[in-house]
């Protein structure tokens, strides 16, 4: 597996699963109703800010990331990031390639801390990735998110320094 920055042309392979995780409304709190440009406004992120994809041998793509400072002005030294698998890739350590890769470049970029401002809690696998990282849960926010299945449910708040 392969981690780079990511280029215009990749949104064509990334859309179809961003869109199918967004739209089950389970482990992001964007509205499950984005558009194909909304969601390449929020996800194809320029430069100082970073968006990443992690491709197999033959250039497809199993998952993206994007890293940015977590807040502006003051703030701007702690980065925050997210991740998005591919389903049909899950299980195969691209998560993890994603996450270890989002802390490499957070911390040659300057940061001095990455941050997670809305980890939901049943969203178990991403929280126990996280933890086998080094990340600790901070703060947790009751039924701050709500699960279209399991009806409010917390975010977790996930800090690492780097």
């Amino acid at each position: 597996m392969l981690i780079r920055e990511a280029v215009s042309e990749d949104w064509r392979s990334i859309w179809p699963f961003f869109h199918a995780i967004v739209a089950a409304g389970d482990t992001f709190a964007y509205p499950t109703d984005l558009t194909e440009g909304q969601g390449r406004e929020l996800w194809m992120l320029s430069a100082p800010k970073h968006t990443a994809v992690a491709v197999d041998e033959s250039g497809e793509i199993l998952g993206t990331a994007n890293m940015y400072a977590n807040r502006p002005g003051n703030g701007a030294h702690i980065a925050s990031a997210s991740y998005m698998v591919d389903p049909r890739r899950s299980g195969r350590g691209v998560g993890r390639a994603l996450v270890e890769y989002s802390l490499e470049w957070t911390r040659a970029a300057g940061f001095r801390a990455i941050q997670f401002n809305a980890v939901v809690e049943t969203n178990v696998h991403a929280v126990r990735l996280y933890e086998s990282l080094g990340f600790k849960i901070v703060g947790t926010v009751p039924e701050a998110f709500n699960h279209p299945t399991e009806g409010y449910v917390a975010l977790h708040i996930m800090h690492r320094s780097l």
